[in-house]
């Protein structure tokens, strides 16, 4: 417990810290200090209570419902301290110019208008969210392209994160629109399950309709190595899924050679991140799967022609759409270069946390091979 204390340290202090904000500039009498202590209070127990302690067995009703809503008070933590940030803007901007109307309105309006609206943005946030993920179509040049591979279809479902939120019925849904393109190469680029393979084989079970041929892939993500790395290797084996492990795989499409590379995530243990071509058979397309975008220079080192990667949500939910770029540019979300390399980021398959998406959506991915 020793060296978790500077996290959870940490984690009391910027919460705490948050709350006095919000509360100091919202709150007019002591039960509206009460009740906006709440949701701090229940974001503060998941990782303080839960992430620093080994649990074991099932879990109860308490444990999930206490899960939801530490993760519902997250977004919506977000969204009231950028809104309370933005009342007191407008009211310094308001004040500084002589606008004494419009400064009266914001004071008096601007909190119940705060509230409501963070509160609104969850309500929106989760609609979206858990509606399912909608089609992104990527059409990709490539010149010299082999003609058996003109039109080739690779679908990519990345970060579905089969746990708390996402169920049974919601990846059902993923496999429909998933098979409905029908996809010659399935893409599974990490981060699919948020806990043991014990508690949510069911819920991946559908998964299975997608192997059909040997043509779907998978690569570790980082909370895929949370969740028991070893364990979930061993189920999609057994569902006839391919894993890749710091390797490659040949898949014949006519005359045509496609080269799969997958990289392990860095979370797994047992390895590390790396991937060469040196002893690869030749191909006319190589296609690397790396969960973590930040593996790019790996994959164009190595000489791969498309990477397609996760992990990032492309930030999920406002403000941390803006965040993410601090942390994962110029590989964010969508279609970008490494050197000679094209690299793909998809927003996710599912969400993580919070069952909210503001500012992005859930996404499948359709990547067309074209000759350019």
């Amino acid at each position: 417990m020793k060296r978790l204390l500077p996290f959870v340290l940490v984690v009391t202090g910027l919460l705490g810290t948050a709350y006095s904000y919000v509360a100091g500039r919202l709150a007019s009498a002591p039960w509206g200090w009460v009740a906006l202590a709440i949701p701090f209070v229940l974001i503060w127990v998941v990782p303080v209570f839960y992430w620093t302690r080994e649990r074991d067995g099932e879990e109860s009703w308490l444990d999930s419902v206490a899960h939801q809503a530490s993760y519902l008070s997250m977004a919506w933590v977000s969204f009231i301290l950028v809104l309370t940030l933005l009342r007191d803007l407008l009211l310094l901007a308001t004040s500084a110019l002589s606008l004494e109307r419009a400064h009266a309105v914001v004071a008096h309006a601007g909190v119940p208008t705060v509230l409501v609206a963070s509160l609104a943005a969850v309500a929106l946030g989760a609609i979206i969210a858990l509606r399912g993920p909608r089609v992104e179509k990527l059409v990709l040049p490539m010149a010299g392209l082999h003609t058996d591979l003109e039109g080739f279809r690779i679908v990519q479902i990345s970060d579905l994160h089969v746990g708390r939120s996402i169920r049974r019925r919601y990846v059902e849904h993923v496999v429909e629109r998933a098979r409905a393109l029908e996809p010659q190469l399935v893409a599974l680029t990490g981060d699919m399950v948020d806990g043991p393979v014990e508690r949510l084989a069911p819920h991946v079970a559908p998964l299975a309709e997608l192997v059909e041929g040997g043509r779907a892939f998978f690569v570790l993500g980082n909370h895929d190595c949370y969740s028991g790395a070893d364990a979930w290797i061993a189920h999609w084996r057994e569902m006839g899924v391919r894993v890749l492990l710091n390797e490659h795989a040949a898949v014949r499409t006519g005359t045509a050679t496609l080269l799969v590379g997958g990289v392990v995530d860095p979370a797994y243990r047992a390895r590390r991140p790396q991937i060469s071509l040196q002893d690869a058979p030749s191909a006319d397309f190589r296609l690397l799967l790396a969960h973590n975008p930040k593996l790019a220079p790996l994959g164009a080192h190595a000489g791969f022609d498309l990477q397609l990667s996760g992990h990032t949500h492309a930030g999920q939910f406002f403000p941390w759409t803006l965040a993410v770029r601090l942390v994962h540019a110029p590989h964010v979300a969508g279609l970008s270069r490494e050197g000679l390399m094209w690299v793909y980021v998809s927003a996710g398959t599912g969400s993580w946390g919070p069952p909210v998406r503001f500012g992005t959506s859930p996404e499948i991915t359709l990547i067309t091979l074209e000759r350019a």
